[in-house]
């Protein structure tokens, strides 16, 4: 029997749900024991939902909806099914001991993953999977790339806890620094137009519902960083003074840093002479040529520090993807679908890699690193394209985020998985949490 095309693109989704459960697996088993329990970012639920969270979802997502599956434990589906905002509304307040059990988590995440593999087979082997059905492959592909979000969410996460909290692995990654800083310069961009969206009415186009509709802006010439601000350069900002300057803050951004006491990135240790950089599994002296891990509040004191801005998402586009001919690629480096030549993304490193280390991921313009090593901030704040529409089974995936308080970002980091460096794909937090793998470069008009 030869294999349709819909039955070779179940066969795909299920592969890729697969995949990402191991790669989700694979960072619990980062944690010792005591640490399911810790909160190691203050507005974040505490790690053992999130081991609960993903599995829920799923359930919640399939198995009634379009599976026919009966509920067999309604607390747990309740109690793991929706996260909270990063630094929205107060902190959490519950206990340890408010929780169930690792093993009681751990026996429902396998019945979720029983019943919901059967129940996916029968509906393939029966052709509901084979013929494509449109909704069934839309909500394996919210599940999976949901899931290899959280990956990324969780690796920032677990970045924050204590080095003895983590099991880190037995051959520890070299880390890599260049003996030259790259050379501080700025890339002329012409005007044109840049694509934004995608087309709702091509059905294979997979995204999320704050990714459509297609549409396109025209962008005026601009100037923009050649390379994404290193640690070197804003140790120049701390130096300086960056912290103590009221007149390079907005007023919720000052009152954040002073009400925080913050004087330095998330990710760094020390004072005065003696930084380090805390990666994942160990402490190092800074890496001055790697980009700087910041929030978008302080990435926007810096801009104003250099008398320049962050970049708005159009103009994110028209350098990343735009090219001089005129055109646009669906990479920076062009056509061919990503891989270890372009950039530090997929999983491939725990840590940021030097500034302009894969010259074959430029853009067009010559801009480096724009997919890869790290979001990008913008000065856009999230809000809906023309012709927005909620997904039905998920309203508030994005519509409860258009509140003027989030700024989107674009690229990826070296945790963001590689379905989702699609050049529509739009990442967005809010301007005082500094604990994303986020970095920035600066644009002058």
């Amino acid at each position: 029997m030869t294999a349709s095309p819909g039955m070779a693109l179940s066969d795909a989704l299920l592969s890729r749900l697969a995949d990402a459960r191991v790669r989700t697996d694979d960072l619990f088993r980062l944690l010792r024991p005591e640490a399911f329990y810790d909160r190691p970012i203050p507005e974040r639920h505490r790690n053992i939902f999130y081991l609960g969270h993903l599995e829920a979802f799923d359930w919640n997502l399939l198995s009634e909806r379009v599976l026919g599956l009966k509920i067999f434990h309604p607390e747990f589906d309740k109690l793991f099914a929706f996260g909270i905002d990063p630094v929205g509304g107060g902190l959490p307040s519950d206990r340890p001991q408010d929780w169930p059990s690792v093993q009681e988590i751990d026996d429902y995440n396998q019945q979720v993953r029983g019943r919901l593999d059967g129940a996916l087979g029968k509906a393939m082997r029966s052709a509901k999977l084979a013929n494509g059905e449109p909704s069934l492959a839309m909500l394996l592909n919210v599940a999976i790339e949901h899931r290899l979000m959280h990956a990324e969410t969780l690796a920032y996460m677990f970045h924050q806890l204590p080095f003895h909290r983590k099991v880190a692995p037995l051959l520890p990654q070299s880390l890599s620094y260049r003996v030259n800083p790259v050379e501080r310069r700025m890339v002329e961009i012409p005007s044109g137009e840049a694509t934004l969206g995608l087309p709702r009415q091509e059905a294979e186009n997979f995204g999320w519902d704050n990714e459509f509709e297609i549409h396109r802006v025209t962008v005026p010439a601009f100037t923009l960083d050649a390379h994404s601000v290193t640690n070197d350069d804003y140790l120049k900002f701390i130096q300086t003074g960056g912290y103590e300057n009221r007149s390079l803050w907005t007023d919720e951004g000052w009152e954040w840093i002073t009400r925080q006491g913050i004087r330095h990135p998330v990710f760094w240790t020390g004072n005065g002479n003696d930084w380090f950089y805390r990666t994942m599994f160990r402490e190092t002296p800074l890496p001055l040529d790697w980009p700087v891990y910041v929030s978008h509040a302080e990435a926007s004191a810096y801009a104003r520090w250099v008398g320049k801005s962050l970049p708005t998402e159009a103009e994110w586009h028209r350098a990343a993807f735009g090219a001089p001919e005129g055109g646009e690629r669906p990479f920076p480096w062009g056509s061919e679908a990503p891989s270890a030549a372009f950039g530090n993304f997929d999983f491939r490193q725990w840590d940021p890699s030097p500034a302009g280390s894969y010259s074959r991921g430029a853009s067009a313009f010559g801009v480096m690193d724009m997919v890869g090593n790290g979001w990008e901030w913008t000065a856009t704040t999230f809000s809906p394209f023309p012709g927005f529409k909620p997904f039905a089974f998920y309203p508030g995936y994005s519509a409860n985020f258009f509140d003027g308080k989030h700024y989107v970002m674009k690229g990826g980091s070296p945790r963001t998985a590689a379905c989702m460096l699609r050049r529509s794909f739009r990442n967005w937090f809010q301007a005082h949490y500094p604990y994303a793998y986020a970095k920035f470069r600066c644009v002058a008009r």
